[in-house]
């Protein structure tokens, strides 16, 4: 099996070699740090005064996942006397982590790619004694190298897309290749559970997201949201606690913000003054946005400073829209939206965002109909009454000026959120105490 999988690797490459170079250029400026792509993770020797300390490699693709094993990290690096090497796949991802988590890893990097020369040499680098990989990061070669040298690998936040779910059921051989190499498979929910059971994996009987045990922080008082609203440029008169109305796009795809946008006008256009935070997943569609914003009549800044449509003679002219066109700002932006509309669910969009971090920090949600990658999560909130599913602009509209109306909902579905999100932790626990038994 892996023989023909090395085979194939090198001109499916080279086929997506322009492609792949071309959104890494455009996402990733710090050429530096591309050889670790190619397996030249910096060498990270073992002490020999070390008493044979462990070490553990863990893999999180991007930001969302970095954000996410911070309850793991901690947990293992509490508990024992181990080293963490945490890889991601992105550069924001990679950023992230290093903002983290440097004082307690031995090394943060970049994933290498899965071609039997690149990954070879990163193993012999890192020299991991346990894997952790997370959600669906089932890569062949990477899985090998850790069978050849008898390494546990741990899979945890287990997700299978409906997309790779059939691929995989279409190559059952390949599906069996992958999930004998792993030693234990947490999935995030039943249904990831089911998919898994159907391609002859033992998945663990426990099951549960990590991004539920990750700790948020505090909610903020009407003060604290007042000032960092006027911090992001909304002017005092519009953060009044009493008057205000803050709508938040989270990780907003193409057409999300169009949208979002018109949504806001329809609730201007009703008297009711309708404040704007959109956070689209990719910065990258930074001018995309941007040309969206100053097409509508309604002030707006951006996070790196862009404003526009600032007119003095406006009786609006006060800023109405706030653009994060930077990274990681996400969960801290989320503590100030009274309602959020979760990105990547409405048509042509497919997929969903989480809506985790919206849950569990009590924001009220929205979202489209099109969520099958948070399928049990998102249909949970909606049965609790936590979120609502909108499937046009019109119920978009409709939903968004009726909840701008009505707090006392506003705060049911707030309650509800909060209540599910309490229900539902506690995963890393058995996950860490797991790992760390593997290390005895």
């Amino acid at each position: 099996m892996i023989f023909f999988y090395r085979l194939f690797f090198i001109p499916l490459f080279l086929l997506s070699a322009p492609f792949y170079l071309r959104r890494k250029l455009r996402r990733d400026k710090n050429i530096g740090q591309w050889s670790q792509y190619f397996g030249f993770f910096p060498k990270i020797p073992r002490s020999s005064t070390d008493g044979g300390r462990k070490r553990i490699w863990i893999q999180a693709v991007s930001v969302g996942e970095v954000l996410a094993i911070e309850p793991l990290i901690k947990k293992l690096h509490d508990s024992a006397d181990i080293e963490i090497i945490l890889t991601t796949t992105t550069s924001t991802g990679y950023k992230e982590a290093k903002k983290r988590y440097a004082n307690c890893t031995s090394g943060i990097g970049l994933f290498p790619m899965d071609f039997w020369a690149c990954s070879a040499l990163a193993w012999s680098r890192i020299q991991p004694d346990v894997a952790i990989l997370t959600e669906s990061e089932l890569w062949p070669e990477h899985l090998h190298q850790a069978s050849k040298k008898g390494v546990p690998v741990f899979l945890i936040n287990a997700r299978l897309s409906n997309r790779s779910y059939a691929r995989l059921k279409r190559f059952p051989f390949m599906a069996r290749f992958l999930v004998d190499k792993i030693q234990a498979i947490y999935c995030a929910t039943h249904i990831d559970y089911e998919r898994y059971s159907a391609l002859g994996a033992q998945p663990e009987n426990t099951m549960g997201n990590i991004k539920l045990d990750v700790d948020f922080g505090a909610a903020l008082s009407s003060l604290e949201k007042d000032a960092a609203l006027e911090a992001l440029g909304f002017a005092r008169k519009d953060v009044s606690a009493d008057t205000r109305f803050i709508l938040m796009g989270a990780s907003t795809w193409p057409g999300e913000e169009t949208l979002l946008l018109k949504a806001q006008k329809h609730c201007h256009d009703a008297g009711i003054p309708c404040l704007l935070i959109l956070v689209p997943r990719h910065v990258e569609r930074r001018g995309e946005i941007q040309k969206l914003l100053k097409e509508q009549a309604l002030p707006w800044t951006s996070a790196n400073g862009e404003s526009g449509n600032d007119d003095s003679s406006n009786d609006e002219s006060s800023q109405a829209i706030f653009f994060s066109d930077t990274t990681g700002n996400l969960v801290h932006l989320l503590k100030l939206a009274d309602l959020a509309f979760i990105g990547k669910s409405m048509p042509p969009n497919v997929g969903g965002q989480t809506p985790i971090e919206a849950a569990a920090q009590g924001i009220p949600i929205l979202m489209g109909p099109n969520m099958s990658n948070f399928k049990t999560i998102s249909d949970e909130l909606i049965e609790i009454g936590a979120a609502q599913c909108v499937t046009s602009q019109s119920e978009l509209n409709e939903q968004i000026l009726r909840l701008a109306k009505d707090s006392p909902a506003r705060t049911q579905m707030q309650e509800a959120g909060l209540s599910w999100h309490e229900a539902n932790k506690g995963i890393i626990s058995e996950i860490g105490d797991a790992i760390l038994q593997t290390l005895i």
